[in-house]
C-alpha cells in the first residue's frame, strides 16, 4: 500500500496526505493500478454527470477530468515530445527542445488534436460496458509506460527520470497487468479487441521512438500514455462495435 500510495501521488493530484520520499523503482509496477483508480474515478464522474447533461457535454467534461486528476502531467510530456520530435531535427536537438519548459506551436497543435480525438472517442463509446471500458483504458494507457521503460534506453543520463531506468524491469513487475487482462474478459469480444488495439498502438509508438530517437525520455513516456489512451478510446468507439 505504501508504494501504491507513492505511485498515486506521483501520477495524480489526489489528496492522499503529505508526500514522503519514495523508492522510484518499486512504484513502477503499480502504474497499472494507478490507472485503474483514475479509470474508476472517471467512470463514476461520467455516470454522475450523465444524469444532468447530454453525451457531448459529458464527454467534454470527462476529458477535462482526466487532465485535471493527473495535473496535466502526461499532456505536458506530449507537448514537449511533439515540439522536439516533429520535424527534421537531430536527436540531440530534439532532446534539447524537449527539456525546454516552453510549449511551441507543434506541441500546442498536437495536444489540441489529441484532446479533440479523445473527446470524439468518449462521446461515442457505446453504453454497453461503458463503465468498465472507462475504467480499463486509463489503466492500459499507464501500463504502457512499463513497456517503454523495458524496450528502450533512457536518452538523458542524469535527467529527472533517470531513476526509473537504473534497474531493468523484470517480468514480475508486469504482474498487475494480469488484473487488467482479467477485467477485459468481462467485455467479451470487445476485450479481445481492446488488448489487440493496445498491442498495436504500443508497438507503433515504440517503433517510431526507436527509429526517430533510439531512446526514450520522461516526456516521451507521458506522450505515449496520452496517445495510447486516445487511440484506445477511439478504437473502442468504432461504429461496428456497437
Amino acid at each position: 500500500m505504501k508504494h501504491l500510495k507513492s505511485a498515486l501521488q506521483f501520477l495524480t493530484i489526489l489528496p492522499l496526505g503529505s508526500s514522503e520520499p519514495f523508492d522510484t523503482r518499486r512504484i513502477i509496477p503499480y502504474f497499472p493500478l494507478v490507472g485503474l483508480v483514475v479509470g474508476f474515478l472517471l467512470a463514476i464522474f461520467d455516470r454522475a454527470t450523465s444524469i444532468f447533461w447530454p453525451r457531448p457535454a459529458v464527454a467534454a467534461m470527462d476529458v477535462v477530468f482526466l487532465a485535471a486528476v493527473t495535473g496535466a502531467f502526461h499532456l505536458d510530456g506530449l507537448a514537449d515530445a511533439a515540439d522536439g520530435m516533429m520535424g527534421h531535427r537531430s536527436r540531440e536537438r530534439a532532446l534539447e527542445i524537449m527539456k525546454d519548459s516552453r510549449v511551441g506551436a507543434m506541441g500546442l497543435v498536437t495536444v489540441v488534436c489529441c484532446l479533440m480525438i479523445k473527446w470524439a472517442g468518449l462521446m461515442t463509446v457505446h453504453a454497453h460496458h461503458r463503465f468498465l471500458i472507462l475504467m480499463l483504458i486509463p489503466a492500459y494507457a499507464r501500463s504502457g509506460m512499463l513497456f517503454g521503460m523495458r524496450a528502450l534506453p533512457y536518452g538523458r543520463p542524469g535527467g529527472t527520470a533517470f531513476a526509473f531506468f537504473e534497474n531493468p524491469l523484470q517480468n514480475e513487475d508486469f504482474r498487475w497487468m494480469l488484473l487488467l487482462a482479467a477485467g477485459s474478459l468481462f467485455l467479451g469480444w470487445r476485450g479481445l479487441w481492446l488488448n489487440l488495439a493496445f498491442g498495436m498502438a504500443l508497438t507503433a509508438i515504440l517503433l517510431y521512438y526507436r527509429k526517430r530517437m533510439g531512446c526514450i525520455t520522461g516526456d516521451m513516456l507521458g506522450a505515449m500514455t496520452e496517445l495510447t489512451e486516445t487511440i484506445l478510446f477511439l478504437m473502442l468507439s468504432a461504429g461496428w462495435m456497437s
